[in-house]
């Protein structure tokens, strides 16, 4: 399976919260539901097109979490058979029991076990959310695909996927897109390490 990590994010790269004023005020963070003002029928259909190609789903702790608490009552939802049904891995060194059904946790080497589940057979393994996860297994150069929903807003506080002092990494554009609603779409490839150069002018 391809590990493919999707995010909301500000244009500042904060992912803290895009949902709603109470989903996440984790560290104090008062600004929370700036994604959901940017939100259309395009990004809808597009952000479903992208779950149908899921054979399983992967989350950290925090994100399993909410996740764990609204899917199962989404009834009427669209994607509520996929989120609910799919196989789910959760990544914590905490959790002892997950109710969301089905769900595997991993604990201990967690990126070697994830190594693990990439070459088993299917389609994606899709991170949702899980900022910090998804910087520790890009690091790690596990990631195959980045899609990236960015909303146009400054939030200026909180949780970045990108912080300062984060592994290198080089990154080929596959597509890139806009929703009447402003959301600017960009999905990558992961090469390795990036590429450097000296510029020396001309064309």
């Amino acid at each position: 399976m391809r590990l493919v990590l999707q995010q909301f994010l500000s244009l500042d790269g904060v992912y803290q919260g895009p949902g709603a004023p109470d989903e996440d005020t984790s560290d104090g963070f008062g600004r929370g539901g700036w994604f959901v003002p940017h939100l259309d029928e395009a990004f809808e259909r597009l952000a479903g097109t992208w779950l149908g190609q899921a054979d399983a789903l992967l989350f950290g702790r925090r994100t399993y979490l909410n996740f764990a608490r609204d899917w199962p009552k989404m009834t009427d939802h669209p994607f509520a058979r996929i989120m609910n049904g799919l196989p789910k891995y959760v990544a914590s060194r905490s959790l002892a029991t997950a109710d969301w059904d089905p769900t595997t946790i991993l604990s201990g080497d967690i990126p070697a076990q994830i190594a693990e589940l990439k070459g088993q057979p299917g389609r994606e393994l899709q991170i949702h959310g899980s900022g910090k996860l998804a910087q520790s297994l890009l690091a790690a150069g596990l990631i195959d695909e980045l899609r990236l929903a960015i909303a146009p807003v400054i939030v200026g506080e909180g949780r970045r996927l990108l912080p300062d002092g984060g592994a290198p990494a080089g990154l080929r554009l596959l597509s890139n897109e806009t929703t009447p609603g402003g959301l600017a779409i960009h999905v990558y490839e992961s090469t390795g390490l990036p590429r450097y150069g000296t510029y020396g002018g001309g064309a």
